[in-house]
């Protein structure tokens, strides 16, 4: 089928189907510049001109993880040189750092340390609500979640219950990386399965919270791996509306074991970039919001990918060891930064907090 007849349907309220979808995300030449035109006018149609961003903050605990996975530059075994977890004092000193930037969201990204239970992620919450009482705490992915509840011996319901009580305010879609098992066993074997993230996620959204989505691309997945993750991402939001975006993550590859053994030379390109931001907007026809990446992409590719979908740039994050331990840049922008990026697109840039209402 042509491009052009894919895009027509599309525009005309079809749903768009699954092999469509890899169709659009195999364009080449004049046929992608398509595809980016038609991802922008559903971009226009659904949130119009504003592109936003949150005043957030990363806060990185602890960098030993358990599940040390394929694609990422990141964690460490506890004995390692270079492995380390904060003292109470230490997130404290972290928070109050937050505060003086009047960040509205804490986003708590460690490894999942193996010595952890539910009492230390208990803890974690505590620790920040004593420090910023009024802060949007974002946190914990579904492998978290699954962990905490195995290490506790309860259930995920339980987890959710005992942290919404400490102060969890909205749930990481994180750990999703591509959900097809096939991958997972190369990339990322360690984490929950595809069928349990999914499970784990449902549950947050019955409990009440909200998380984002995400998608991990260009490691080994093929193409169509990438739209089955976005069918089943489609699926969730069908039935329960819980997700608030999709967040974009290209693999950065340089300092990953994936790298390293030799099983991938290189991240994904520039077009692959904007066909996932294209595709991810056309596709996911029960979102409202497609995020752009902006600390991995830059802020020339992140001007790109707001012309073909997206419409917001995650946050100002102030610090992203994930992303410079795989051998990205990180590129962590003040709004200022942001908005010159913005106001040469002829678009405007809008504060928001974590569920999109707009500040201001």
């Amino acid at each position: 089928m042509k491009i052009s007849t894919i895009l027509a349907d599309i525009h005309a309220g079809n749903r768009l189907q699954p092999e469509d979808a890899v169709h659009l995300m195999n364009a080449r030449g004049r046929d992608a510049h398509l595809v980016y035109a038609a991802a922008d006018a559903i971009r226009e149609e659904k949130v119009g001109d504003i592109v936003t961003f949150v005043r957030n903050n990363n806060i990185h605990i602890t960098n030993i993880c358990k599940n040390l996975c394929g694609f990422c530059g990141f964690g460490r075994r506890a004995n390692d040189e270079d492995a380390y977890i904060f003292t109470v004092d230490q997130i404290k000193e972290q928070l109050a750092a937050a505060e003086k930037r009047h960040v509205t969201e804490i986003c708590l990204l460690s490894g999942v340390n193996p010595e952890f239970d539910l009492n230390d992620y208990l803890e974690l919450l505590h620790t920040c609500r004593e420090v910023l009482p009024g802060v949007h705490i974002h946190g914990f992915s579904p492998d978290e979640i699954n962990w905490a509840a195995t290490q506790s011996n309860v259930s995920p319901h339980d987890v959710f219950i005992a942290m919404q009580k400490a102060g969890l305010s909205s749930l990481q879609g994180t750990g999703a990386e591509i959900l097809v098992d096939e991958v997972r066993s190369v990339i990322c074997p360690s984490k929950v399965s595809s069928s349990k993230w999914e499970e784990i996620i449902r549950i947050a959204h019955e409990e009440g919270f909200r998380s984002s989505a995400t998608i991990m691309y260009g490691s080994v997945e093929s193409v169509r791996d990438r739209i089955t993750h976005l069918e089943v991402i489609r699926r969730i939001q069908d039935d329960t509306g819980g997700f608030t975006e999709m967040v974009l993550l290209p693999f950065i590859h340089e300092h990953t074991p994936l790298h390293k053994k030799g099983l991938i030379s290189f991240g994904p390109t520039a077009s692959e970039d904007l066909l996932m931001t294209a595709v991810s907007r056309l596709f996911l026809d029960n979102f409202d919001h497609i995020q752009v990446s902006l600390p991995k992409l830059g802020p020339k590719m992140a001007q790109a990918a707001l012309c073909a979908g997206a419409d917001d740039l995650s946050g100002t994050m102030y610090q992203d060891a994930v992303t410079e331990d795989a051998g990205g840049v990180a590129w962590c922008m003040e709004p200022d930064e942001m908005e010159y990026i913005v106001n040469d697109l002829g678009r405007t840039l809008k504060e928001r907090t974590t569920f999109y209402e707009i500040i201001g």
